[in-house]
């Protein structure tokens, strides 16, 4: 890295009509002070939470053994190239999301308490739960970021009313809570997502519209200059970086493009317009693809992604299962069943090992994307068959900054609480809390201590 007096602001933006481009970390923009001091630039940690549905089939699910001396199940085995930076922890807890005589439920308990802690209030309309770990990360680094936070789903999110035994859907359709009476609404449409992050027209009045791609093909077609007038200033691995980035972004947006050419439905005159992808998998990617961007420029360290609801009535024709999820998970412990439950979740799998791939391959500071995030993929549910909220076997991948030590399954003793893991996250986030829902205690051990 070649440092001189001179660096180009973290907070670059460059502008376009009606579009911002934030720029990821250059090696020119490291402080020149900070640089001549010979002191690296601090990393800047990333909390993700992946969540999968319907629970499991532990069979396939947990590894063989314990420590560093551990084989992948067969539904994890896409997961293997990460083994290193990987902690599969299981036997947690989360009884809060148990009945306690509130009856039926449990689903939209699985996702009101999973990353609260709490037992959420049964009510269509009252809803009350608390403040969720992501909002708590949120709340912290919001002033650094252009989003305090992303909450994406690949369900559509408009579900309204009851939606499992009385409970409000908003438990089903969210895991983040701002407050304990304010949920907010996870997004499905790439569209969406991608002008949050860079802006673009607003309206999907189709005047409006054909108005502004005749004025403007793209997001960086609009800011084509500027980015000319930067790539002058730049070294030549910066030029690079820049250059890899540029054309992510303009791959995502060709995407969504393609994705709204291609729907067969006619657009409603709403305020935003529709993109989302006619499969499952090329929805998953083009959100999980937004989720990189939006690490990678610094638009916010915090991302919930949902897979689905629980209770998705999704199928997944690519996999040749025509039938819903949420009835091939309350298997009975048909055969037939439980392997395509299985089929499913290696799926869920091996989509997000893609992701992990692309954050492992993307440069951030002294090392990459995965090297600076937490990555938590789980699930509310563990036995999908009989609704049960114990031995739950979450993953965290990632190094957190030199913070986590990878490459081992720890079991816990039977009892501890899921919020212990929210908590030690948090406070490895630079978060420091004493107590988060039913937590009592941090695990130490995620550090190798």
């Amino acid at each position: 890295m070649i440092i001189t007096k001179k660096a180009i602001p973290r907070r670059t933006v460059l502008r376009g009509i009606g579009a911002s481009l934030a720029l990821p970390l250059l090696d020119g923009m490291v402080p020149a002070l900070t640089a001549m001091q010979n002191t690296p630039a601090r990393a800047v940690k990333r909390l993700g939470i992946v969540y999968h549905p319907n629970g499991i089939v532990p069979a396939g699910w947990l590894p063989k053994g314990t420590g560093t001396d551990f084989t992948f199940g067969p539904t994890m085995a896409a997961l293997e190239p990460y083994r290193n930076q990987m902690l599969i922890l299981s036997n947690l807890d989360n009884v809060e999301a148990d009945a306690k005589g509130d009856g039926p439920g449990d689903h939209a308990r699985a996702g009101g308490s999973y990353l609260t802690g709490v037992h959420v209030r049964k009510s269509e309309t009252n809803v009350e739960a608390a403040m969720s770990m992501d909002q708590i990360a949120a709340t912290a680094f919001e002033k650094d970021t252009q989003l305090g936070s992303l909450q994406l789903t690949l369900d559509a999110n408009t579900m309204v009313g009851s939606c499992d035994g009385g409970y409000s859907c908003a438990y089903s359709n969210t895991l983040s809570w701002r407050n304990p009476t304010l949920p907010l609404m996870a997004e499905n449409d790439p569209r969406v997502v991608f002008e949050r992050l860079f802006g673009a027209s607003d309206s999907t009045d189709a005047k409006v519209r054909t108005a502004r791609l005749r004025q403007d093909r793209s997001l960086l077609d609009s800011i084509t200059e500027r980015i000319s007038t930067l790539q002058r200033e730049l070294g030549a691995g910066d030029k690079r970086k820049v250059d890899n980035y540029l054309e992510s972004v303009r791959d995502v947006e060709r995407r969504i493009q393609k994705a709204e050419e291609q729907s067969s439905r006619e657009m409603p005159h709403v305020e935003k317009p529709g993109g989302v992808p006619a499969t499952f998998e090329e929805h998953a990617a083009l959100m999980y693809d937004l989720q990189l961007l939006a690490y990678q420029s610094d638009l916010t360290r915090v991302i919930t992604f949902m897979y689905g609801r629980e209770i998705t009535g999704r199928t997944y024709p690519a996999l040749g299962i025509n039938e819903s999820h949420h009835s091939i998970s309350h298997h009975g412990e048909d055969p037939e069943k439980l392997a395509k439950l299985a089929v499913i979740q290696a799926h869920h799998v091996s989509l997000f090992a893609n992701y992990l791939a692309k954050l492992k391959a993307t440069p951030d500071g002294d090392g990459s994307l995965l090297d600076h995030s937490m990555i938590l993929f789980g699930s509310g549910i563990s036995n999908s068959d009989r609704h049960t909220h114990v031995e739950l076997h979450p993953v965290v991948v990632g190094g957190g900054a030199g913070t986590l030590k990878g490459g081992r399954h720890i079991a816990h003793k039977t009892g501890t609480p899921l919020a212990n893991l929210h908590l030690t996250l948090l406070n490895k986030m630079g978060v420091q809390l004493d107590k988060l829902g039913d937590s009592n205690g941090q695990m130490n051990e995620l550090s190798g201590v």
